[in-house]
């Protein structure tokens, strides 16, 4: 995942995502691991089928942690995942491509809240 995060921090766009107080509030709130079962039920629904209807504007840009997290991992759509990631656009991601995908925003997460709580 190393590799994967420093080319995301060279991205102007990828790399100005940050968790909000309320994003915070409601992680403490929730729980990592509810958390991550939303991340799950969000990859699953929105971006593992082979064809999105609304492919690029399913994933908002506020309102989850896990939304703003997809976009600072490029995982918010299949034509990101593709771009970034390089999973076939065309076929549904296999449940390694979610895992890989679920657990790159779960690090994603828990690094954001440790530079919060340093800060």
């Amino acid at each position: 995942m190393a590799d994967i995060f420093d080319r995301l921090s060279q991205s102007k766009f990828r790399s100005s995502f940050k968790l909000k107080q309320k994003d915070i509030e409601y992680i403490n709130q929730k729980g990592l691991e509810t958390i991550e079962n939303h991340a799950r039920d969000f990859i699953a629904k929105r971006i593992a089928p082979s064809y999105i209807a609304n492919d690029g504007k399913q994933t908002p840009m506020r309102g989850h942690p896990v939304f703003i997290a997809q976009h600072a991992t490029a995982t918010c759509c299949r034509k990101c995942i593709n771009k970034w990631h390089k999973f076939d656009m065309n076929v549904p991601l296999s449940q390694n491509q979610q895992e890989y995908i679920v657990n790159l925003i779960m690090q994603w997460i828990k690094d954001n809240l440790q530079i919060k709580r340093q800060s």
